[in-house]
């Protein structure tokens, strides 16, 4: 396996989300985080914006609650670590 790809799943298994955590890097540790904002309302991903807006600026714009989105988004990652 490439050693890149190594240490994005590291990161992943230890990614903790708080309502400072910029989107673009949520979604850069673990792509399929795309599917948890997507199902939320938050098309925003793929949008420049994302890699400078952090969780709780964006639920704000797109009227999503944040904590349950970063409860949402820390329960995915801790599924990955079993």
């Amino acid at each position: 396996m490439n050693p890149v790809n190594l240490l994005f799943r590291k990161k992943a298994y230890t990614m903790k989300v708080t309502l400072e955590t910029v989107i673009g890097d949520i979604v850069d540790c673990d792509e399929n985080t795309a599917d948890i904002f997507l199902e939320s309302g938050m098309h925003c991903i793929t949008c420049p914006v994302s890699r400078m807006e952090t969780v709780e600026e964006a639920a704000m714009v797109h009227g999503v609650d944040a904590e349950e989105l970063v409860g949402k988004l820390n329960a995915y990652f801790e599924s990955k670590k079993k």
